[in-house]
């Protein structure tokens, strides 16, 4: 996963968590919606200042939402739990509430 999508997973993550829309975010940070989409789906990169209002509002540090906290590597695990995020990140709250039951239930 490139950075731009990296970036953008984040920003979707912490916005649901806080249960934002695209709107919320965007007058807090006072861009439009449409450039928060582009940047979620990883379409366009942000300007540092826009990254740090993007985190301020979200309550997180800008490192985080560039994937600071992720575990290092560049393997397939990394690769795959990239992909896991990215895909987590787009999910509603039942569908997460799903996912967290199977994932428990693969497990035992």
């Amino acid at each position: 996963m490139d950075l731009l999508s990296l970036f953008g997973a984040n920003v979707r993550h912490h916005r649901k968590a806080k249960g934002w829309t695209l709107e919320h975010l965007a007058a807090a940070v006072g861009v439009s919606a449409v450039t928060i989409g582009k940047i979620e789906r990883g379409k366009a990169a942000p300007l540092f200042e826009t990254a740090e209002k993007i985190a301020a509002a979200l309550g997180v540090s800008a490192p985080v939402l560039f994937g600071a906290d992720a575990a290092p590597g560049d393997g397939e695990r990394a690769r795959l739990l990239t992909e896991i995020h990215r895909t987590l990140s787009r999910m509603n709250e039942d569908q997460l509430d799903r996912a967290a039951k199977i994932l428990k239930a693969f497990m035992g």
